[in-house]
């Protein structure tokens, strides 16, 4: 396998960048935060996809992490590599709505499958773990985990199970492996329903929240609104109860009667009347003059009436209104509170199927598997494969004995790596523990495990991705290591934040492909 072009379409800091690589050296230069171990995450999401965790992990992440720095919700990229003399497309979509991928042969246009195994195919079977144990050296990681150690035992079971006459192991692994491809199956399935549904679940439950939200708003404003028509309508109440005990205290012509001055000149009319009019005259005037004041008192009487019915009129409208508003806010309140309630539990019942779904997560199923599975597997394969694994050890031993010895210019021409990946050294003609040397020559001891073991491991020639893994090495050791590489016929793709690389293969005389951040 040979990585050509890396695009990151939005992924952390980079935003449409490409980056071309060759065969033989890459170095990568960059000072730091320009981006160096963003585009190792990058390479690796790609290879092996990125999960987000879940609860407080999913804050600190390496989804979260590496989020685009703008629109987030855009989150892609597109690997092209050559495989077995073919060239490859793929591309991801790493959000947590549209999550998917899409694998292409670009010489045929051929659509492979991510889901059934494709990709893993084409990487010679090198899993994640594979792939951070041997090819791939992170910033202070070169030390390799404990399931390298496990790998290479299950790859001295499964190597020497089948060309070896003498033990007859081909059937019992033809057993277990269909057993473990079946599991493998129903697991990849099972995860795939869990994971749809569990998407789709947080989905709805987003869109319920949303919601919940929107009518909390509403709640709360119909809730002012509801209390301001409540207190006018109570006021009026108020004062409409004290209007009419003022009325009832004042009786029924309260407001029709005359005003004190006019019935002073209506009386005043008549004296004047009796005393400038002789009789009979006087009597006469006196009952015109009568009947026109009895008639001018009707017509005010009659008109105060009409006015004090209009204004109860009116303040009666004026209380129906504000009771009606008041009414009518408190239906709509009502409305949104149901509303609400039925959303609220809508919401809870969305969130108690999401932490459902999180119970039964891959990783759950993946130790299912194992438990199911490989432990099957091993168990009955241990027995006889404690002669085989001692095989491997010897071509581990002489692997990575070759490598250091260049390395180190042959100062350490003899390593001993037991089982568990403990190591002794041989240096003229002594035993070394690893706790007798430095912190350098730890590393490269750790590099030189990790480099045999990729050639045992992967039929597959993968690209060899040094993340500022040379911090420890002397010019020296640094200049052989980068002889050793060269000579191994790898691609090989170095992160630095130093021009040290660069100038040794200068001065080595080395043709190297240079990518500046």
């Amino acid at each position: 396998m040979r990585i050509t072009e890396l695009v990151l379409k939005n992924f952390g800091r980079f935003t449409d960048k490409r980056i071309g690589l060759t065969d033989g050296i890459n170095i990568i230069y960059g000072e730091n935060e320009s981006g160096k171990s963003t585009l190792h995450t990058f390479l690796k999401g790609m290879l092996f996809g990125m999960e987000r965790k879940r609860g407080r992990a999913a804050a600190t992440d390496t989804f979260s992490t590496y989020e685009p720095w703008e629109n987030p919700n855009y989150y892609a990229g597109i690997l092209r590599f050559e495989c077995g003399g073919r060239h490859f497309r793929l591309e991801r979509n790493f959000d947590r709505y549209s999550k998917g991928g899409i694998l292409l042969c670009e010489d045929d246009g051929e659509e492979l499958s991510l889901e059934h195994g494709d990709l893993e195919i084409l990487l010679g079977g090198m899993t994640e773990s594979d792939y951070e144990n041997t090819v791939s050296i992170g910033q202070l990681r070169v030390q390799t985990g404990n399931t390298l150690a496990a790998e290479l035992k299950n790859y001295a079971a499964n190597y020497y199970a089948t060309g070896n006459s003498e033990i007859d192991l081909e059937g019992a692994l033809a057993i277990l492996k269909e057993r473990k491809k079946e599991l493998e199956k129903e697991e990849r399935e099972q995860s795939r329903k869990i994971d749809e549904k569990r998407e789709k679940a947080e989905l709805e439950a987003s869109y319920v929240w949303r919601d919940l939200h929107q009518l909390e708003q509403e709640k709360q404003q119909l809730k002012a609104d509801c209390e301001e028509k409540r207190r006018a309508w109570e006021a009026w109440e108020k004062e409409d109860r004290k209007r009419r005990k003022q009325e009832e205290a004042a009786g029924y012509f309260d407001g029709w009667r005359i005003h004190p001055l006019e019935t002073f000149s209506m009386l005043a009319a008549f004296i004047v009347i009796f005393v400038l009019f002789p009789r009979p005259w006087n009597c006469l005037v006196a009952i015109v003059v009568a009947l026109a004041e009895g008639l001018y008192v009707w017509n005010h009487l009659k008109d105060g009436k009409q006015k004090k019915k209009a204004k109860m009129r009116e303040e009666k409208e004026q209380g129906n209104t504000l009771k009606a508003a008041y009414e009518m806010q408190k239906g709509r309140l009502a409305k949104v509170q149901e509303s609400y309630h039925e959303k609220e539990v809508l919401y809870e019942n969305l969130k108690e199927r999401v932490d459902e779904f999180n119970e039964m997560n891959s990783e759950d199923l993946e130790r299912m598997k194992r438990r199911q599975g490989l432990e099957l597997a091993m168990e009955r394969l241990t027995e006889l494969a404690s002669g085989m694994q001692s095989r491997t050890g010897e071509r581990m031993n002489a692997e990575v004995s070759k490598v250091m010895e260049v390395i180190t210019g042959g100062k350490y021409n003899r390593l001993w790596v037991d089982e568990n990946l403990q190591v002794q050294l041989m240096s003229e003609g002594r035993r070394i523990s690893m706790d007798q040397v430095s912190r350098g020559t730890l590393e490269q001891i750790y590099f030189a495990i990790r480099m045999a073991a990729t050639k045992i491991l992967h039929e597959e020639e993968c690209p060899v991705i040094l993340d500022d893994a040379f911090g420890y090495y002397d010019d020296r050791r640094l200049i052989q290591t980068l002889r050793w590489l060269k000579d191994s016929k790898r691609q090989v793709i170095i992160f630095s934040c130093q021009k040290r690389e660069m100038e040794m293969l200068e001065k080595m005389g080395c043709a190297y492909h240079k990518v500046m951040l």
